[in-house]
């Protein structure tokens, strides 16, 4: 079956938008790109460039494709989009949980001085029991410290640690269920 002329450039231009993709990725990633070495030295070559340099190469990389099979090429971009977006839904749970942590720390440390009672290191956290039923592996005394120490002094250094133990543990979880 013949295809119209403007189905002929629909695809074109999809296909142009998929070499923009290919463009866009890190260099590690286009190692393992489903194509000849040729196509990719060509797209390794377009990223390197700017401007109309490099709307001419992409221009060029898909006239190469238009006759080629590009189903793998979809289907590797797909695959890698599906994961960058879980990696980015992970982040802000992550992010999520953190914020949790630290917005009750601190509404802790608020109750307390306005009753004017001392308030201890190793205090009980619902946030902290929740991450520890979410991350059996974490330490869960660790966390309540480092949101304690966070609200006595804001310094942003706790936050961003409580992030890492959050994502080691995350990590760890991944581990174990491979």
């Amino acid at each position: 079956m013949k295809l119209s002329r403007s189905e002929q450039k629909r695809r074109i231009r999809e296909l142009e938008k998929l070499v923009m993709e290919l463009v866009a990725m890190p260099a590690p990633v286009l190692a393992s790109l489903p194509a000849p070495e040729e196509v990719i030295g060509l797209i390794r070559d377009a990223a390197a460039m700017k401007g109309g340099a490099r709307k001419r190469q992409i221009k060029y990389i898909t006239r190469r494709l238009r006759n080629e099979p590009v189903e793998e090429l979809y289907s590797f971009v797909s695959r890698r989009r599906g994961a960058a977006l879980e990696e980015k839904r992970v982040q802000h749970e992550l992010e999520y949980l953190r914020d949790a942590l630290l917005n009750e720390a601190l509404e802790q440390q608020r109750l307390h001085q306005d009753r004017q009672l001392e308030w201890e290191e190793d205090w009980s956290s619902r946030v902290v029991e929740e991450i520890g039923n979410r991350f059996p592996g974490v330490d869960t005394r660790a966390l309540s410290r480092l949101a304690w120490l966070y609200a006595g002094t804001r310094n942003r250094r706790h936050s961003r640690e409580i992030f890492r133990m959050l994502r080691a543990a995350r990590e760890q979880e991944r581990l174990e269920r491979m």
